[in-house]
């Protein structure tokens, strides 16, 4: 369980420091990850014993810092160079070298220094041979005083020059790329193992590739060695190799990708139409790596069956959390997680506590649950990186709460900024009412284009307008809902006609009963408008009045039972500002409610269990007294539930 704690601001006068310069932030990075603490120890298992990872999570919870930590418990004596070199007997099979690390660049040092000498001896050895040349013809020409072997000497010598001196003095540089291998894969002595991140590659950053050279004729080209270049798999070698949205990759990756993981060894070819050809090939190159792939839940769909089978079979799955709970130590975390974000980022200055204590509130609120903190941990650096901006630009010190808020208004998201637009513009049009009184019109709340890789939704009014007709059918009557409407969405809307059956004693095979979504050009998905659709439909059929100062929001249950929504706090928030006084929502719902505090004064919240209480809050006028009693006639959903139980019990119960 959760312990009870005192509020944030209350809370915070208790902890011993004034702004977070004071707070060590840990030295190792498998210690700054916050609130994932078995897969932190699995992680460390992992490293230990070089086992495959896969992290499976909502964005911005440590996927990529985890992977990266793993570094840390790698051994740095194992760290290799890998080298290519020329094959005589084949130059387009290179030959492939593993030495020490550090070595690899010496090698390549020392060889450069040999074909430079080569090359200066060979120079020599042509320029001597053709001065030898004309100095003799010179020679003759004056003892024989024929002056034509003079001149046949000066031509025989420059010729002989300008032929061999082709490959050597004139193109020094070649001789030296032919004899001298190419480092693929370096380290120095002290580097620590390598993380490299080959998320979106494609597959010749990731597999390697052979270079496409522009001069492959006369004599001008590259040699084939010299063109290999090295993949992501060949520069993870003894580290590890991150790929976050591995479902991204080909299949065909996918499986050359297994292959590396299988073999421990992987060739460099030619990957695509800008290859230097496909007849280079190099031997096996060294990729013992451990991989670690990332993703959401939807990553599992496009992994091939075979990698995800070797993972698990080799390795672990981890699935982390999204929230964390609400306790002291967690707020402690929270307050080390802005220190190390001040440090990492270098350019922003320390927050006081009064700030610290605005982003443990704003990761109270985007948990979506009470007793929560958020993990979504990127999206509350960039909080932080905001907030310091804004202090930064006014030359503060510290970052101050006044900062905080500021940059909780600037960093908004772009559903926010539009969700703040449209609900501008609905006032400005009068889209929907907050005052008076209205028959079968319902300003209901939805959550605009909530975007999975956020915890923070934009919350919008959803004006909601039920007619009702005579049916068009003999046959029957029929439900008319237009706006866009999603799957889960037209599914709730034909629920209803249960609900009217039952609970309003109506048959409404006589009657039509028109919906309509007022502004869903954004599209409407999820059952959380059941109970403000069926509140139209009921006005709209008693005719008795809606307050338009209300908005509803709930999901139904064909008993009449109002059931819990999601992005609660944001719909609050949203009818709030567009200027409605109360809003009701599922009593479940009631621990969900992390406001601003700047809405709190603002709207009254109305919990409600069942459609009844809904409608006794919301109705007002005349119908609305008999329409009350007619429903607390039929069986109420808990005498319904009662009398099941009871059943029940008589079923199971032995006679006495």
């Amino acid at each position: 369980m959760t312990e009870k704690l005192p509020s944030i601001d209350e809370w915070i006068k208790e902890q011993d420091f004034e702004t977070t310069a004071e707070i060590k932030v840990p030295e190792k990075l498998i210690d700054q990850v916050i609130g994932q603490d078995k897969a932190v120890e699995i992680i460390k298992k992992a490293a230990q014993q070089k086992r495959h990872v896969m992290l499976i999570g909502d964005p911005g919870t440590g996927k990529s810092m985890m992977a990266r930590a793993m570094t840390e418990f790698l051994p740095k004596e194992e760290l290799e160079d890998i080298l290519v070199y020329p094959n005589p007997e084949d130059p387009n099979t290179p030959l492939i070298r593993v030495v020490p690390a550090g070595k690899g660049k010496e090698i390549v040092r020392q060889k450069k220094i040999e074909a430079r000498k080569k090359s200066e001896q060979q120079s020599s050895f042509i320029l001597s041979l053709s001065l030898l040349i004309i100095i003799t013809s010179i020679f003759y020409a004056v003892v024989s005083k024929h002056l034509e072997y003079a001149l046949f000497g000066l031509f025989a010598g420059i010729l002989i020059y300008a032929f061999l001196a082709r490959g050597a003095t004139s193109s020094p540089s070649r001789i030296e790329l032919q004899n001298t291998p190419k480092l693929l894969v370096g380290h120095e002595k002290d580097d620590k193992p390598p993380f490299v991140d080959a998320t979106a590659a494609h597959s010749g950053a990731l597999l390697g590739d052979v270079r496409h050279d522009p001069f492959q004729s006369a004599g001008l080209e590259t040699p084939p060695h010299q063109l290999v270049e090295a993949g992501a798999i060949h520069r993870a070698h003894k580290g590890v190799l991150y790929i976050d949205e591995i479902n991204t990759l080909s299949l065909q990756s996918q499986q050359h990708l297994l292959t590396a993981i299988q073999e421990k060894k992987f060739q460099i070819t030619g990957q695509s139409e800008r290859s230097f050809g496909a007849m280079v090939k190099t031997e096996p190159v060294p990729c013992d790596f451990i991989l670690v792939s990332a993703g959401n839940l939807d990553a599992l769909q496009g992994m091939h069956p075979a990698l995800r089978s070797r993972i698990r079979g080799y390795g672990y799955e981890i699935y982390l959390n999204s929230t964390m709970d609400d306790t002291d130590e967690n707020r402690r975390k929270l307050i080390r997680f802005v220190a190390q974000e001040v440090v990492k980022d270098g350019r922003i200055p320390h927050f006081d506590k009064w700030a610290v204590a605005e982003v443990i509130r704003e990761a109270q609120r985007r948990a979506g649950r009470k007793g929560k903190l958020s993990l979504r941990l990127r999206e509350l650096g960039g909080l932080v990186r905001v907030a310091g901006d804004i202090a930064a630009s006014e030359g503060a010190k510290v970052v101050t709460r006044e900062h905080v808020l500021k940059a909780k208004e600037i960093a908004r998201s772009l559903e926010h900024q539009v969700a703040s637009r449209a609900i501008e513009a609905r006032k400005e049009y009068k889209s929907f009412k907050t005052e008076g009184t209205e028959v079968g019109v319902v300003n209901g709340l939805a959550v605009y284009s909530a975007d999975p890789s956020l915890s923070e939704y934009a919350g919008l009014v959803l004006p909601i307008v039920a007619e009702v007709t005579p049916a068009g059918s003999r046959a029957e009557g029929r439900i008319i809902a237009t706006g866009k409407l999603g799957e889960i969405a037209k599914e709730s809307v034909q629920n209803i006609s249960a609900i009217i059956k039952k609970y309003m004693g109506k048959d409404i095979s006589d009657h039509d009963i028109h919906i309509q979504f007022i502004g869903t050009y954004e599209g409407v998905e999820g059952d959380s408008a059941s109970l403000s659709v069926i509140t139209a439909v009921i006005s709209a059929l008693e005719n008795v009045k809606v307050r338009q100062d209300t908005a509803i929001t709930g999901s139904l249950s064909i008993r009449g039972n109002v059931l819990p929504v999601g992005g609660i706090a944001a719909k609050i928030e949203a009818a709030a500002e567009a200027g409605l006084k109360r809003v009701i929502i599922p009593k479940a719902n009631i621990k969900d409610v992390l406001i601003d505090e700047r809405y709190k004064d603002k709207i009254e919240i109305i919990p409600v269990e069942t459609l009844r209480e809904a409608l006794e809050h919301v109705l007002v006028g005349e119908g609305k007294k008999e329409l009350l009693e007619k429903l607390a006639m039929m069986r109420p959903p808990e005498v319904v539930g009662k009398m099941e139980l009871e059943s029940e019990k008589k079923i199971v119960e032995p006679k006495k």
